[in-house]
């Protein structure tokens, strides 16, 4: 039998007393032995962002971070955003609202890193949440709707701006086709 450790955790305003082998990652325990499922493994290797959960109120990689490492620590997953029974967060119903949704499997780390941001700076404008995501990657290019201002709740929105902005985003050409490069966008702009 492996060695284990006892930690102590607040997940979600919950306080775990869990014995747990050096060697776990906290994903692990947040999904296995406490049963959060709202935390999704992607690379496991830190990169994808769909692990992202708070810790002591900053975002955080859990596939990085052995469970050892989180004793006495405040953590927050998908699951807190919303208290149970109180329906949807204002910010998951804004990502709802707007589709920015599509496959799901981004959307935790999305909306906990959303959070953050929304903690820090209430009315962001399209700049900081397109950074603030950046570091969060969509298999299915969802994060075009839930990085724009309008997919935010409207109290955390910003003000619509006074002259009609080009979108980052390319349009279909006369011939149908939406693709261009980074650089000719990057040009034009």
């Amino acid at each position: 039998m492996a060695r284990t450790v006892s930690i102590g955790l607040t997940v979600n305003g919950v306080r775990h007393e869990l014995d747990v082998e050096p060697r776990w990652l906290l994903v692990d325990v947040i999904r296995e032995h406490l049963g959060l499922t709202g935390t999704h493994i992607g690379c496991e290797h830190g990169v994808c962002g769909t692990c992202t959960v708070l810790v002591n109120g900053e975002t955080a990689r859990s596939c990085l971070m052995l469970a050892v490492t989180a004793d006495g620590a405040d953590l927050m997953t998908v699951e807190g955003l919303a208290p149970a029974g109180d329906g949807l967060h204002p910010l998951q119903e804004a990502f709802r609202e707007a589709q920015g949704l599509q496959c799901g499997f981004c959307t935790p780390g999305m909306l906990m890193v959303a959070h953050e941001l929304l903690r820090e700076n209430p009315s962001p404008d399209e700049a900081a949440i397109r950074q603030a995501v950046s570091a969060n990657l969509c298999r299915c290019t969802g994060t075009r709707a839930s990085s724009t201002p309008s997919a935010w709740p409207r109290r955390a929105r910003p003000p619509a701006p006074s002259s009609a902005r080009r979108s980052p985003w390319p349009r279909p050409s006369a011939s149908g086709s939406a693709r261009t490069s980074r650089a000719s966008r990057t040009e034009s702009s």
